[in-house]
């Protein structure tokens, strides 16, 4: 056996000729395989880059947390009472006079920040069982949803939601309104790049629950009022696949066939004063 420095075999020197082939040619070999797999994996990465970039860029990309859209439905103030005529809450042309000169349209525009409301699984433990102990759904809750509004001069979007407020009680006799002279919607849209609506919620028998008092300083040279209002709801609906929900009972009963069909043959007296 010859000992020494060859540079052809570098670190494989003082082992025998065949066995250094053998093992320079599986160097080669692993040296080759570590290329590929490095080849491989740039190839994969971007891929991906580029694949990430298309979701980011492309017509679902990310969505924006600064890009939405506010819509208030304030009440009529009338629809418990009967009429416009018959209630006796001063505050009901009011509220219409602020529908239609374009303050509520208006405080919808100038919505700085809102949240899109959670729900929470009201839950009881299920003891009767061995084991792990169950949480069993008893029912479903909401929390109230804060938003935020810039004011004009003339404080005209806190005047409307004070309206709205007024139309819960009576402000000579003090007495409660009727629950549903003061409930109304709230719509809240995410927007994409190109100002579409892709989902939506809209929050069902709201009204202004608490109005936040507004500070002033003499301090505050550079900034403008805002004012934080949060809505009770009794509860909210997904408007890309809960709008039309709940239907009414006459819907529900013509999207049957069936039913229809049964109905119709015994002319059921009460079925058809339902439709």
């Amino acid at each position: 056996m010859a000992f020494g420095f060859d540079p052809t075999i570098s670190k494989f020197s003082g082992v025998r000729g065949g066995e250094a082939d053998r093992l320079r040619h599986k160097d080669s070999r692993t040296i080759f395989n570590e290329r590929s797999r490095t080849k491989l994996q740039d190839d994969v990465a971007h891929s991906r880059l580029n694949e990430m970039m298309a979701h980011h860029f492309g017509y679902d990309g990310i969505s924006r947390p600064n890009r939405y859209e506010v819509t208030l439905f304030p009440p009529t103030g009338a629809r418990g009472s009967g009429g416009i005529a018959k209630t006796p809450n001063l505050f009901t042309a009011t509220m219409g006079e602020r529908m239609a000169d374009g303050t509520v349209r208006s405080a919808g525009h100038r919505c700085e920040s809102i949240a899109m409301p959670g729900r929470n699984m009201d839950t009881t433990e299920d003891t009767n069982i061995y084991g792990p102990v169950r949480k069993i759904v008893t029912g479903y809750s909401f929390a109230d949803v804060s938003a935020t509004f810039q004011c004009d001069s003339n404080m005209k979007e806190k005047t409307y939601f004070e309206t709205w407020q007024r139309l819960t009680f009576n402000t000579q006799t003090f007495a409660i309104g009727y629950y549903h002279d003061y409930v109304g919607f709230v719509d809240i849209h995410t927007l994409d790049e190109q100002d579409n609506r892709r989902y939506g919620v809209r929050l069902i028998e709201a009204y202004p629950v608490s109005i936040n008092e507004q500070a002033l300083s003499y301090s505050t040279n550079n900034a403008y009022q805002t004012l934080t209002v949060n809505f009770a709801y009794r509860y909210w609906q997904n408007l890309t696949d809960e709008g039309d929900l709940p239907k009414p009972l006459g819907d529900r009963i013509r999207s049957n066939g069936t039913v229809v069909r049964r109905t119709s043959a015994r002319k059921s007296g009460v079925v058809n004063k339902l439709l």
